[in-house]
């Protein structure tokens, strides 16, 4: 669990930021978060065309790009570029809008933090168990929607490696 007290005024009782309970800061709100695989596909292009204008990219740059591309599940050298950039981008929408509701009638939603974390650490063969002990806030889902989200990314995953 990874706590982060934000930096304000002394005197004033600073908001706790908590990643296993959803609870960010306000420079959080209203940004869209990224998976590795989708870093990776825009670093990619990025280079190509630095590439093509003859320039140099720095050193942070190369080290972004090699650690997005160590951690990247989701990759096929034979896709087109497009169909990979689509692929990952219709992941992302699906688990975004993703909606289960509970047995008080309470509608659960995925957060774009944990989308992006289950982009990131989704293998063929993740359990439900797993899930939910790399990102602790899917434990409020019932195992049975876990289950589903597990699916869609594996059903994603296979149709980009293969």
């Amino acid at each position: 669990m990874v706590e982060i007290s934000a930096i304000g005024d002394s005197n004033a009782a600073a908001p706790v930021e908590n990643v296993a309970e959803l609870q960010f800061g306000p420079e959080f709100e209203d940004i869209h978060i990224l998976s590795n695989a989708q870093v990776a596909v825009i670093l990619q292009v990025s280079a190509n065309s630095a590439v093509n204008r003859d320039e140099e990219l720095n050193e942070v740059y190369r080290k972004t790009q090699k650690y997005v591309n160590r951690f990247n599940t989701m990759t096929n050298p034979e896709k087109e570029h497009q169909e990979l950039v689509d692929e990952l981008d219709n992941l992302q929408d699906a688990l975004s809008t993703f909606r289960k509701e509970t047995d008080d009638g309470d509608e659960l939603e995925l957060h774009g933090a944990e989308v992006a974390a289950l982009m990131n650490l989704v293998a063929t063969d993740t359990l439900v168990e797993e899930a939910v002990a790399l990102i602790p806030s899917l434990s409020r889902f019932p195992e049975a929607a876990i289950d589903e989200i597990l699916d869609l990314i594996r059903s994603t995953m296979i149709r980009i490696v293969s």
